[in-house]
């Protein structure tokens, strides 16, 4: 399938080749997994070296991603309450979305920064956000400086690999691979934290 939409990608005008920026990292926020990332460093390569050109597809794909994040934000915070009443919705378990929305409200500013660079989980993180009540325009901002930075480093990494650029497909495998026991080892430590802080309070309660 990359190999058909590389071959589209190759001959779109540059009008062509920023809806398909804005198109593949919207889409990859509401219907994940998506090959976005590896499509993005591709895309990279028409580049050529131009920076104008790198900047205003920078400014395509981040307008993409922070859209996606938009919507399923609005997702869970007007129908949150509704998937938590089912035992699963989607990819997402009714447990872990309990257990997170209290977690988000004291950590997940970070965890919106760090959106885009958690591979495979930014659709929950943007659900959760919404589904937590966490305010809509900071969200929204964080999550737009974390697509530009990641968006950045992808076009980047493109435009410099050149006719090499499958390889970053085994680097974002090994990544992603890396980043969510990492990530969820990391939501482990703080739910715990959470919970002991809870169980103290009712202790001093009693």
């Amino acid at each position: 399938m990359i190999d058909s939409l590389v071959v589209y990608l190759q001959a779109l005008p540059i009008e062509g080749i920023l809806l398909a920026a804005f198109l593949l990292t919207c889409i990859e926020n509401i219907f994940p997994p998506s090959p976005s990332d590896v499509l993005l460093v591709f895309i990279g390569t028409l580049i050529d070296g131009d920076i104008l050109r790198y900047m205003i597809i920078l400014g395509s794909a981040t307008a993409g991603s922070t859209v996606g994040f938009y919507v399923m934000f609005l997702i869970g915070s007007k129908m949150g309450h509704v998937f938590t009443d089912r035992p699963s919705f989607l990819f997402m378990k009714r447990t872990t979305i309990l257990k997170a929305e209290e977690w988000f409200r004291k950590y997940g500013l970070s965890l919106i920064i760090a959106n885009r660079f958690l591979s495979g989980t930014r659709a929950v993180i943007s659900f959760v956000a919404g589904a937590s009540n966490v305010n809509m325009a900071t969200a929204i901002g964080l999550s737009a400086i974390s697509a530009l930075i990641w968006n950045g480093i992808l076009l980047y990494a493109g435009n410099v690999l050149g006719e090499h650029w499958r390889n970053i497909g085994t680097y974002l495998e090994v990544y992603g691979r890396a980043i969510t026991p990492i990530l969820l080892l990391f939501i482990l430590i703080a739910t715990g934290y959470w919970w002991m802080n809870k169980q103290k309070k009712r202790r001093h309660q009693d």
